[in-house]
């Protein structure tokens, strides 16, 4: 599935979370994806995350009303009344990631409404500065969460959310493929989907981290919309066929 960074009114791309490149207009963005066979697409508001601002309902609604397929959105959801809103306007799925940490309560509340199906825990990771082990950033990279991964996998089987995205920091944008072992280690340890992020530069490191990371799922970022690395804009994606043959109809 294509991932993909809005950032005001415009989506993005970055590198490990720095540098944003302007990449084009979200409503078009779509549109072209909904000629692509794309199941389902994943739209982060990095600016809303980031600057505390309230969550572009109005271009969210643009944005389902343009796509065919299902939309996870995050970005800025702080309570209840905005996961009613999202829901409302279509959005099939919510991804949380400062809440799990600073409201848990909200998350749970909102798992007993809307279903744990509908709720998606998305967790960027990076290795800490002074440390080698890895651990939790919030708002894009921005605060780190002094909380072991064993820790946090507890807390979100204590949440109860339907799925889960693994972001690793040091790889997003890089074309230098998934962080496999990350991935496995949270695959293995949930009864969950995990969904990879955060390196995909090959179809073949697609099919490695769902072979050896065991991923429900992948998202792409920057194969989705370049060329290659370091070449223009292109909106692309895999053919469905293309990806049934690389993974072997999984």
């Amino acid at each position: 599935m294509p991932a993909l960074l809005l950032d005001g009114q415009g989506l993005v791309k970055t590198v490990k979370f720095k540098d944003p490149i302007y990449i084009g207009d979200a409503i078009n963005s779509c549109r072209i994806y909904n000629q692509m066979e794309v199941d389902e697409l994943v739209l982060f508001d990095i600016r809303a995350s980031t600057r505390n601002l309230p969550i572009q309902f109005e271009l969210v609604q643009q944005v389902v009303s343009e796509c065919f397929m299902p939309i996870c959105y995050g970005g800025g959801v702080k309570n209840l009344s905005d996961f009613r809103k999202l829901f409302y306007l279509g959005v099939e799925k919510v991804s949380v990631s400062s809440l799990i940490f600073e409201n848990p309560q909200v998350i749970k509340d909102a798992i007993q409404i809307y279903g744990a199906q509908s709720i998606i825990a998305t967790l960027d990771i990076s290795s800490s500065f002074f440390r080698k082990s890895k651990q939790i950033y919030l708002y894009n990279g921005r605060k780190r969460i002094r909380k072991p991964l064993d820790e946090v996998l507890l807390l979100l089987k204590e949440l109860g959310v339907g799925e889960v995205i693994i972001n690793n920091i040091e790889r997003e944008g890089t074309w230098e493929g998934f962080d496999c072992n990350l991935v496995k280690f949270f695959a293995d340890n949930l009864s969950v989907p995990v969904v990879a992020l955060g390196g995909a530069g090959t179809k073949e490191d697609i099919k490695k981290v769902v072979n050896e990371g065991h991923a429900s799922a992948v998202a792409i970022g920057s194969m989705a919309v370049f060329q290659s690395k370091g070449m223009g804009v292109l909106i692309k994606f895999p053919k469905l066929k293309e990806l049934k043959e690389l993974l072997g109809n999984k």
